[in-house]
């Protein structure tokens, strides 16, 4: 039985009982299949860095679980039709370009696994993470200055990895060929095709318990509930009409640094079946260098579910905003329209996409930006809680790659400040000090939090890492990393974070290298971007700026500078502080509500902000970047 639902279509009307125990055994899936493959993997980027995820997609291929993001099943089925596929089958896949979008650079590998019921297919489990190396120009396949996919790695369309429960040993030897670590790689493989198997088989014993038809009644059930919280309880918060803004990468690895655009003009209309509609009109040409992410395939349903998190800042608390799956259902509420071929969003092969990072995680900020002009201010700051650093060399056991992916501090909030070093792949992790010294040839000196990092703001932004490593023998750093000139911006009057650093016993590099020569006994430090403020520094209560000097979070100087609070001791100085924020008000006059920080100018020729961070900005009738 069915009846009409808010999220438009129908609702079926199943057992709610049934309901939960069929999302719980979804979720348990989810978390054994993750669980099983950290605890079998070979790669220190999937075994402790757990830069890895699962997901559970039903037989349409919608995706049924919501703790984390997880690439598409299309481009398996497109070149394998379901009704082809037998028990014991495992597909594999890492074609950025024939991914529909849910692959971003070669590292990234993909394993599908099809769920039988009855002899036909009636779900897939799915893995993919980002593993060590596989080929390319340099250690890690993420080479900074390509021009190329070719210079990337190895590519592998869709192919059949498993026949019936027999591994394909001529596509496994040309895999491991290919790497730079070809132990670590095929141990990967192995992991990620067990465990899905392993999935496979829970989800068929779920099937077998409860029968296909309601099993599949639930699966509906999950997604539409979906939809209807997202309709019923975000979007109600925002105003019909058209609210415009852009942020910017600031280098692709072959051009001097500019400011290359993403922008996102937001339509809401509550009473349309489709109520938002984002369009990236506007956004630069594809670049020369490796920034550049494919995303308009599937009509564009894998960014449709990396953007629908933000939404969840609307909600009315964060713990409502932390129970709100994101699952297939948020697809049915977005349209995506894409500009022309050739710009950073829809480029055309072969331009090189490794450091796509830099695109899809500003996308998150830009959506948010587009929300705080729309609600007032009513959305976190911006944060960039990714980027990979490491060294490569070799020591008495051959060649090395030391990587990991470093988080960096949230944006505050208008509830709260912003969190610290955070990291955005779900229970993903810097490597473990311990081990690193075990493994390679290095003494891990400090790691810690960078003083000063955050945003100033009535919500102080959350802090990044502060890293030192000494190297023990001669090798050769890496870095994939963006803000090393913008920094994460600051809304509502807060002002922006710190940017990323990097240096060489002081001399500082680039964001991006791929080989900078370290010699034994130098220190490569390490500090990654601090989230940007929410709301006026001016108005953070002086007794909490007190408490962020005595957590060291915040130095003597930038309770002074950055929030007008005089420090005698361990005190504060009420009279001293209240002068110095009447001065401070005067000299500065009323807090814009955009900060991008000093880097911006530099990029801009000038400008202190951007055309669109006016809050009556309306884009050009040609929708170009302003």
């Amino acid at each position: 039985m069915t009846a009409p639902s808010p999220g438009g279509g129908t609702a079926p009307r199943e057992d709610p009982v049934l309901v939960e125990i069929v999302e719980g055994t979804l979720a348990a899936v989810e978390r054994e299949v993750e669980t099983a493959i950290a605890r079998t993997a070979r790669s220190p980027m999937i075994r402790d860095a757990h830069d890895f995820r699962a997901g559970v997609h039903d037989r349409r291929l919608r995706k049924l679980t919501g703790r984390s993001y997880s690439a598409l099943v299309q481009p398996v089925a497109r070149d394998f039709p379901p009704e082809t596929m037998r028990p014991g089958d495992v597909y594999f896949h890492n074609d950025v370009y024939l991914s529909e979008g849910g692959i971003g650079h070669l590292p990234d590998l993909c394993v599908t696994v099809p769920v039988f019921h009855g002899g036909e297919v009636v779900a897939f489990v799915q893995a993919f993470g980002h593993h060590d190396d596989i080929g390319g120009a340099v250690p890690g396949s993420m080479p900074s200055h390509a021009r190329s996919a070719f210079e990337e790695g190895l590519m592998v369309p869709p192919i059949k990895l498993w026949d019936r429960g027999v591994r394909n040993e001529a596509a496994l030897a040309i895999m491991t060929r290919n790497s730079r670590t070809p132990a670590s790689l095929a141990g990967d493989l192995d992991a990620e095709c067990s465990a899905c198997l392993m999935g496979a088989r829970r989800l068929g014993e779920l099937f077998a318990r409860y029968g296909r038809a309601e099993v599949e009644g639930c699966f509906d059930a999950i997604i539409d509930r979906t939809t209807r919280a997202f309709r019923r309880e975000l979007l109600a918060k925002l105003p019909d009409g058209t609210f415009v803004w852009e942020d910017y990468a600031e280098h692709d690895g072959v051009d001097p640094p500019r400011l290359h655009a993403q922008r996102i003009t937001l339509t809401v209309d509550k009473a349309a079946e489709v109520p938002l509609v984002i369009d990236f009109t506007g956004t630069s040409p594809q670049a020369r260098g490796p920034i550049n992410h494919a995303g308009d395939y599937a009509d564009g349903v894998f960014l449709k579910k990396w953007l629908a998190p933000v939404l969840r800042n609307l909600a009315d608390t964060p713990e409502r905003a932390a129970e709100l799956e994101v699952n297939e259902g948020v697809v049915p509420l977005i349209e995506m329209r894409f500009p022309e071929k050739g710009t950073l969003l829809t480029p055309v092969f072969p331009a090189p996409t490794n450091a796509r990072t830099f695109v899809i995680l500003r996308l998150l900020g830009v959506l948010a930006g587009v929300l705080a002009k729309a609600t007032g201010g009513r959305m976190p700051a911006d944060q960039e809680t990714i980027r990979y650093t490491g060294v490569h060399g070799e020591d008495d056991r051959g060649p090395y790659l030391m990587r990991e992916v470093l988080g960096g501090g949230s944006g505050g909030r208008p509830h709260a400040d912003g969190e610290d070093t955070v990291h955005i792949v779900p229970d993903s992790r810097n490597i473990p000090v311990e081990f690193a010294e075990a493994r390679w040839p290095l003494l891990v000196e400090r790691l810690g939090l960078a003083v000063d990092s955050g945003g100033p703001g009535e919500h102080r932004g959350g802090l990044g890492y502060d890293k030192r490593v000494r190297m023990l023998r001669d090798a050769h750093f890496m870095s994939i990393a963006d803000r090393s000139i913008l920094s994460c911006w600051g809304v509502n009057g807060g002002r922006a974070g710190r940017p990323f650093r990097v240096d060489v016993d002081g001399a500082e590099l680039e964001g991006l290298v791929d080989d900078h020569p370290v010699r034994a006994g130098q220190v490569v430090r390490v500090r990654t971007t601090g989230g940007g403020g929410w709301g006026d520094p001016l108005n953070r209560p002086p007794s909490r700026v007190a408490d962020d000097v005595r957590d060291g979070k915040v130095s003597v100087r930038g309770a002074r500078d950055d929030y007008g609070v005089v420090m005698r001791g361990a005190a504060v100085d009420a009279a001293a502080t209240a002068a110095l924020r009447a001065r401070l008000r005067a000299e500065r006059g009323p807090a814009p509500f955009f900060d991008r920080g000093p880097g911006y100018p530099l990029l801009s020729g000038g400008a202190p902000s951007a055309d669109v961070d006016a809050l009556d900005f309306s884009p050009p009738e040609d929708g170009s970047a302003g």
